[in-house]
């Protein structure tokens, strides 16, 4: 696990932005895992402008989201395939088509199923090349809730208090609002991406960002598992950091090699 400490979230926007345009450009076939939520939004805006200058495209390439809620309408706004049509999809964005980009189906009337049949088409596409995560302050990623398996395939979860009281935001403040389940990759799913980048910004991620660095393994922090993956870059601006007892060692390592 490598480790970026950056001044502000644009300047690790700006390298995670570079690292998946390297990425995504160098491989043959690449699927690109997407997140949704405030944390990679400055990452998009780069891909964007990227796309716009001409350096680089998802056109012709596939996108897969980590997650959905159940039962939000196909038309709301924070139905997350509709945030992530608003971010990445169309020529005047990053040319990735409508039709490359894979999400669960939210109103099918099995979710379970849909979950399953999501589960089977990322296999089937050979899942993430790269996979972008966020975290929750609580230490999810994805919607993978604490106390859940680290082993997990692709499945609905019902969403904590802790989630949902943070993701009530996107729907005007009104908790009620909040859907109560979704379908998520799960642990296990997420683990087979070929590379993983994490960003996490501001202090209120700090605990979770310290859990998931220099803490154990464990469900009650579901990202930790991500130490086991042998390919993740955690990038996080200073306020993110600041609970990290090796910080100055990761800053170390981190200007060594970049």
């Amino acid at each position: 696990m490598q480790v970026g400490i950056f001044q502000t979230q644009e300047a690790a926007a700006d390298y995670a932005a570079a690292h998946i345009i390297d990425v995504v450009g160098g491989a043959t076939d690449p699927v690109l895992g997407v997140a949704t939520g405030s944390t990679p939004l400055k990452l998009y805006e780069r891909l964007r402008a990227a796309h716009a200058a001409g350096t680089f495209t998802l056109a012709g390439k596939k996108a897969i989201a980590l997650d959905e809620y159940v039962g939000i309408a196909d038309d709301h706004p924070e139905r997350y395939r509709n945030v992530l049509r608003t971010e990445l999809v169309g020529e005047d964005k990053t040319g990735l088509t409508d039709e490359l980009l894979f999400t669960p189906d939210s109103s099918a009337p099995d979710p379970q199923a849909a979950a399953a049949r999501y589960d089977e088409q990322i296999r089937a596409l050979g899942g993430a090349t790269i996979q972008i995560l966020g975290i929750g302050s609580d230490g999810h990623i994805a919607f993978n809730e604490p106390g859940g398996s680290l082993v997990s395939r692709t499945h609905v979860d019902v969403l904590t208090a802790q989630t949902r009281t943070d993701n009530a935001r996107f729907f005007d403040g009104d908790l009620a609002k909040v859907p109560t389940e979704s379908i998520s990759q799960g642990l296990g799913t997420i683990m087979e991406a070929k590379e993983i980048i994490l960003l996490a910004f501001g202090e209120g991620k700090a605990r979770a960002v310290k859990e998931l660095v220099e803490g154990a393994v464990s469900a009650k922090w579901p990202a930790t598992v991500l130490q086991m993956h042998p390919k993740v870059t955690v990038l996080v601006d200073e306020a993110a950091a600041s609970q990290l007892e090796l910080a100055d060692f990761y800053t170390e390592r981190w200007n060594a090699r970049h």
